[in-house]
């Protein structure tokens, strides 16, 4: 191996490689037995592979652990994961618990675990990180911390669920994408602690990828004020395609609690019929008028929290520039920009050889604009050629793609030179 202790929330995410340095998928958590007089075993990894499938690697066939990657035989079994009697997931289940000093020195929080391999192919649980309550005086803003070996603590005797907050916090580096897996794999009744503790954006992000009957059944399960303020932070189309999904009187209750401006995009998105370009676009596109500059607009498109698809291209128009602003003049694509000196007006460098579409336009006339042109996004118009929005291509992808995609289970193999089915354990 080519480290001895490795500490199990800086596992999460890891890739997964075979030894021909191919991927095989990331390592969402860490599988344990306990035993009664020596400490917890480590049986293996929870390891996810393409098509969302969670599936068990056994220690054993993990060869080496290093940063940021874990290397195996390449045998994997593709079943799915099923958490068997006497088997406890480190992150999903451990970390965040409390537990007692045996000294009687008082009680912790566990906010990491490190496994050490003792022999070839044998890991078990070496130390807890732990942190201690703040006392009153300390300097602490958290209390302090603490190594702990499995015999100086024990789990305190309670029917106290892990700390969700902990549980959040072992979760915080995941992109949005694996937080909405990771989050739907754990326990129903887990879902909603940890999504009270989540911030409203990340709740937000994690929503956007999940499939549409789970995010209905978690918007449930929320407050209003704070559903409504979840939806806030989303998207606008995703918002509009939820809210679309729940009782006419909660729609109404949600949005008239959001964020005016927010719901107004959301009211004027529902309008639309779900396969029309009007139905699909995001009503927050990059807007600019003819006089601004290339260095106005790439300053916009370089903002970290705009997404990609958004950022290619900006949209020139006439007065308001909000949407439904002025008539549209055209689009400035960012590599356009990027070949123009930074005082040039976009006004003089527009595309204007793009024909918007209108807001009625079918999902199909979307789809074949989109790829008959190889563009990643195209803007949306009502009648009076004002820009509503833009469709980008992902939006396109959502709506083609099955409504289940995101949960499919794929049969194809991780890598089917080295992959071979092979008995669980």
């Amino acid at each position: 191996m080519s480290t001895t202790r490795v500490f199990v929330a800086r596992l999460a995410g890891c890739t997964v490689f075979d030894p021909a340095g191919d991927r095989v998928g990331k390592v969402r958590d860490v599988l344990v037995v306990n035993r009664t007089n020596d400490p917890p075993r480590v049986v293996g990894l929870i390891v996810e592979i393409p098509g969302k499938r969670r599936v068990f690697v056994p220690i054993g066939r993990v060869t080496s652990i290093g940063p940021g990657q874990v290397i195996t035989t390449g045998l994997i079994n593709l079943r799915r994961f099923e958490q068997r009697g006497g088997e406890v997931r480190v992150i999903a289940e451990i970390l965040g618990r409390k537990v007692d000093f045996t000294d009687g020195s008082g009680e912790a929080t566990i906010e990491d675990v490190a496994i050490d391999e003792k022999r070839q192919g044998a890991w078990s649980v070496s130390q807890y990180f732990v942190r201690r309550p703040k006392t009153s005086g300390s300097l602490f803003a958290k209390g302090p911390t603490a190594f702990a070996t499995w015999r100086e603590v024990r789990e305190k005797i309670s029917t106290e669920a892990q700390s969700a907050e902990h549980l959040v916090a072992s979760l915080s580096d995941l992109k949005p994408a694996d937080l909405a897996n990771t989050i739907l794999e754990l326990p129903p009744e887990r879902i909603l602690e940890v999504a009270s503790e989540l911030p409203d954006g990340r709740l937000a992000d994690a929503l956007e990828e999940m499939p549409v009957d789970d995010q209905v059944s978690l918007l449930a399960q929320i407050d209003d004020e704070r559903a409504a303020s979840v939806l806030d932070q989303m998207q606008p189309d995703d918002a509009a395609d939820l809210v679309a999904q729940l009782p006419d009187d909660r729609q109404e209750q949600l949005l008239g609690l959001m964020e005016p401006e927010e719901a107004e995009d959301v009211r004027m998105l529902l309008e639309y019929e779900p396969d029309t370009a009007g139905g699909l676009m995001t009503t927050e596109p990059v807007i600019l008028s003819a006089d601004s500059t290339v260095a106005e607009g790439l300053a916009l498109i370089r903002k970290a929290d705009l997404p990609p698809a958004l950022g290619a291209a900006v949209c020139i128009t006439l007065p308001p520039y909000e949407p439904p602003t002025g008539k549209l003049l055209g689009m400035v694509h960012y590599q356009r920009m990027l070949r123009h000196p930074p005082h040039e007006r976009l006004g003089a460098i527009l595309d204007q050889s793009l024909e918007p579409l209108s807001a009625q336009a079918s999902a199909a006339e979307v789809t074949r604009i989109l790829a008959s042109y190889d563009l990643v996004s195209v803007p949306v118009v009502d009648d009076a050629d004002r820009l509503v929005g833009v469709v980008t291509v992902d939006d396109i992808l959502d709506y083609l793609l099955p409504d289940d995609w995101r949960s499919q289970d794929e049969d194809e193999p991780v890598r089917p030179e080295s992959v071979r089915r092979s008995s669980n354990g």
